[in-house]
């Protein structure tokens, strides 16, 4: 685990950036993928941010509870469970050093899309229309949440194609997020991902997500969004590379 303060600063830096991407900065949680990696190496760091991503999806599921419906999550699970599965093996599978190329460039990808949904968001609007779109996002999004814990981009994405209200969009996403993190957990526990020295530097970096939460929340209405986001994409950008060398 974390051998000095600088490091303890650093994850809780990455803890932090969860939080906020739960508050509605969605690339910060970029960020915390490549700092968590980093740290902890590619396959830890998927068990290590796991009961983090957890504790967020409950403190904001309340939130949200009014928005959306379960509906659009059991239309998108049975594709999204193809994809837990195909990630497991992976996990299970590949060398530490395929596994932090691998989520060099699911960060890469999650990147792209994030860019081009605000440059060019026709584009993604005409992919999203072919009707196995649902299918290939949910197992999509299946693979880089086990693998990096990164589906939110490829997530919103199929929401958006469901030309859905934006509360509502939130609202599901919500709900899809929370249900999977908790599917993931016997996953990761039988990885040996999730053991009692996890669970214990969870309970060290538990206020970095909290604060993350309510400073995002600050943040949304005194900081413009956009060019945050746009900053952050930067930083998870050239982290990522950095996992490709």
């Amino acid at each position: 685990m974390l051998d000095g303060p600088w490091e303890l600063a650093l994850a809780l830096l990455a803890a932090f950036c969860v939080g906020v991407s739960k508050a509605g900065f969605s690339g910060t949680s970029l960020l915390g993928v490549a700092i968590f990696t980093h740290l902890y190496g590619a396959k830890a760091q998927a068990g290590m941010a796991l009961p983090l991503l957890i504790l967020a999806d409950i403190i904001v599921y309340p939130a949200f509870r009014k928005y959306g419906s379960w509906k659009d999550v059991w239309r998108l699970l049975p594709a999204a469970l193809v994809g837990l599965a195909i990630g497991w093996w992976l996990l299970g599978n590949v060398s530490e050093l395929v596994a932090k190329r691998t989520i060099g460039v699911v960060i890469l990808m999650m990147l792209a899309l994030q860019g081009l949904r605000a440059l060019k968001p026709g584009v993604l609007e005409k992919m999203a229309d072919h009707h196995a779109f649902g299918t290939g996002a949910g197992v999509a999004g299946g693979i880089t949440t086990m693998l990096a814990n990164a589906a939110g981009p490829v997530i919103q994405l199929y929401l958006l194609s469901r030309r859905l209200p934006k509360m509502e969009m939130i609202g599901i996403a919500a709900r899809f997020f929370l249900l999977i993190n908790i599917l993931k957990v016997p996953i990761n526990g039988q990885l040996n991902l999730i053991n009692s020295q996890t669970l214990m530097e969870n309970l060290k970096l538990a206020p970095g997500i909290v604060a993350g939460i309510y400073i995002g929340k600050w943040m949304l209405l005194k900081v413009p969004q956009r060019a945050f986001e746009w900053m952050i994409l930067v930083f998870a950008a050239m982290a990522a590379v950095r996992m490709l060398t």
